[in-house]
């Protein structure tokens, strides 16, 4: 259990990192926007600034949702019941969590339920 707190530890430490930034680069696109009077609609380098912060918050509510999963994950693992699928109760195989260290669902469970 020692790799998996270490490898879920490494996760949130590099989505606390990727999130920070992602603010500090949705918050200068807001200040940018807010100085620029252009014609977002027409800009003649392509994307809109409208465009750039949909991605952006797109991929900073997917961090922090990986976030959140993995403080679900270190709150199991503290309670002793990581590694059980939330659904049958069974066993996560090893090689899912290595991959997915923050998995709720075996293999089965997983695809049962479409994911």
């Amino acid at each position: 259990m020692d790799t998996h707190r270490a490898a879920l530890e490494r996760l949130r430490d590099e989505a606390e990192l990727e999130i920070a930034t992602l603010d500090a680069d949705l918050l200068g696109l807001f200040e940018a926007s807010r100085a620029d009077n252009a014609d977002d609609e027409h800009d003649p380098e392509g994307a809109t600034i409208a465009y750039e912060r949909a991605q952006l918050t797109a991929v900073l509510t997917a961090a922090r949702a990986q976030l959140a999963a993995v403080h679900e994950a270190l709150s199991r693992l503290d309670a002793g019941s990581y590694g059980r699928c939330e659904a049958c109760g069974e066993a996560i195989a090893p090689g899912r969590l290595e991959i997915r260290p923050f998995a709720t669902r075996c293999v089965a469970c997983a695809r049962a339920a479409g994911g």
